[in-house]
């Protein structure tokens, strides 16, 4: 590959993201995650500070609002939006917050353009590699989300690939690679969680016995995990500062939920001893296994693309250079189909498995070759080099059609919902709610508030006299004779049986009720 080989495709992908984040994304929208993120992100950027103005969970609640933020998400992903608000001097524009995330996604698409051509050694793979992960498939309708897709899909990939460097290169030049992989290991937990999961399994692949000796394994380590704490060590002062710990423990009540509700708990009640009392301990692993099944093959492998990733994958297992994406590849699906279950099918494996997608892209189109050559090998009268581009050519216009296909119906436009017009027309200035979604409240109305709690009414009171919440709102929908309420079960009766300390208000809410909390 020459130096405008890369200059073209990267100019092709800078275009291209561009176009994709913005024409996907013209406001947050979607799924909670990217208000949560747009405007946190916006607060920053306004002086505010890492503060919430709602809780989205009761996971670690604190004693009043505003509150400190992301002590259930990461920062990286609002900190990127603001980057993009403050540099072109636009707080409250999308389309600024979004620039930075276009350039992730680029990053990406080079990722996997670098990958197709180290293990296809042609243009034609580097190509396709990098198209196919700059459509995405499933991803597509993500790339213009201020979420973890785009930035988590570049610095976990790219560390994936610091850490192949880091195995295969020459003792003294690898710890240059040890350290990157560290730093971006940080960066990677800096924008998910789970993200951790990139440091150890670099620490796992250096100290992977080789020919090199042990003092040499130990000392790559040992930069890489230097590496990690110089990159982390501000967030986690941060958070010694706010909560006392260097990372905030109540994500880690993940491993104890008995359903994806409890999540809404309040208080936070999952342990050890309600999990194991419940009875759904293996019947939640399946469910989370047949779930994630389906997510590895449609939206990892993009149907088609299952089989031949798994090929290319196969053939060259004895690749030390691939020794750390299989390990993080094999750990992720197994972190979030029997670690956390609940939240890792509910969208945690969709978010930490874009990391793989440039993996899996070259890999898919160096293994449709091998399949190609085997089919060769036995059809004499195949001509292998031209089945090559045609089932290459043939691969990518699939891609961009189910990517098109799945993100083109569901793009989000520059619009308010009717309810919250509606809303902000009748809420008093500086209430606050409980609410279905306090993210998507605040974005569109600037109320503050509470989410909905995974517990029978009575305990509206209690929530609403320690946070200074004046209004319950709930959705109602009705669906032929019967209501779908978007609220836990607990509370569907109140539609029908208000208790006493909530008073039905005579508003015109499209497809709502309004209740004033008495306490």
């Amino acid at each position: 590959m020459t130096r405008r080989d890369w200059w073209i495709f990267g100019v092709v992908a800078l275009v291209g993201a561009f176009l994709m984040t913005r024409g996907m994304f013209e406001q947050p929208g979607g799924f909670t995650d990217v208000f949560y993120h747009y405007n946190a992100a916006n607060r920053l950027v306004n002086g505010e500070g890492f503060t919430d103005p709602y809780l989205w969970v009761y996971v670690g609640m604190p004693d009043g609002l505003p509150a400190p933020s992301h002590l259930y998400w990461m920062p990286l992903t609002s900190l990127l939006a603001a980057v993009g608000m403050w540099l072109l001097n636009a707080p409250g524009s999308y389309a600024a917050a979004q620039w930075p995330f276009a350039l992730m996604l680029a990053g990406a698409a080079l990722t996997a353009f670098y990958l197709g051509s180290r293990f296809g050694k042609s243009r034609r793979h580097a190509w396709f590699a990098g198209l196919i992960t700059l459509f995405g498939g499933y991803y597509l309708r993500f790339w213009g989300a201020t979420d973890t897709f785009a930035p988590y899909a570049f610095i976990g990939s790219f560390c994936l690939v610091t850490m192949g460097f880091a195995v295969t290169t020459e003792a003294r030049r690898a710890y240059p690679w040890a350290a990157a992989c560290g730093a971006l290991a940080a960066l990677g937990h800096l924008t998910r969680a789970d993200g951790v999961l990139l440091l150890m399994v670099g620490v796992v692949v250096v100290l992977w016995p080789a020919k090199r000796l042990l003092r040499s394994r130990i000392a790559l380590a040992g930069v890489m995990v230097v590496a990690y704490l110089v990159v982390m060590s501000p967030w986690f002062m941060r958070n010694l500062d706010v909560v006392g710990s260097p990372l905030p423990i109540g994500g880690a009540q993940g491993i104890w939920f008995t359903e994806y509700n409890d999540l809404f708990s309040y208080p936070p009640d999952a342990n050890p001893q309600t999990f194991f009392a419940s009875g759904q301990v293996f019947a939640s692993r399946w469910e989370a296994f047949v779930n994630n099944l389906g997510t590895f093959v449609a939206v990892e492998g993009m149907i088609v693309l299952t089989p031949l990733m798994l090929i290319g994958l196969w053939t060259r297992r004895r690749n030390v250079f691939l020794r750390g994406f299989w390990l993080y590849a094999l750990g992720v699906h197994v972190a979030m189909t029997i670690i956390f279950p609940f939240p890792g099918y509910r969208g945690g494996l969709l978010h930490s498995a874009v990391a793989l997608l440039p993996w899996w892209a070259a890999l898919g189109v160096v293994g449709l070759d091998d399949v190609v050559d085997w089919i060769a090998k036995r059809r004499r009268a195949w001509n292998p080099g031209v089945a090559k581009s045609i089932f290459s050519l043939a691969l990518m216009v699939f891609v961009v059609f189910l990517s098109l296909s799945i993100a083109l119906p569901r793009r989000v436009k520059a619009q308010v919902p009717a309810l919250y017009q509606a809303l902000d027309q009748v809420l008093p200035d500086q209430s606050r709610v409980m609410i279905n979604d306090p993210m998507q409240l605040y974005y569109y109305t600037g109320h503050g508030g509470v989410v909905l709690p995974n517990e029978v009414a009575s305990v509206i009171p209690q929530i609403a006299a320690k946070y200074d919440v004046d209004y319950l709102l709930l959705e109602v929908i009705q669906r032929g004779e019967e209501k779908a309420v978007a609220a836990p079960a607990s509370l569907v009766s109140i539609v029908d049986a208000p208790p006493d300390f909530l008073i039905p208000l005579d508003v015109d809410l499209p497809g709502a009720i309004l209740y004033e909390i008495h306490y």
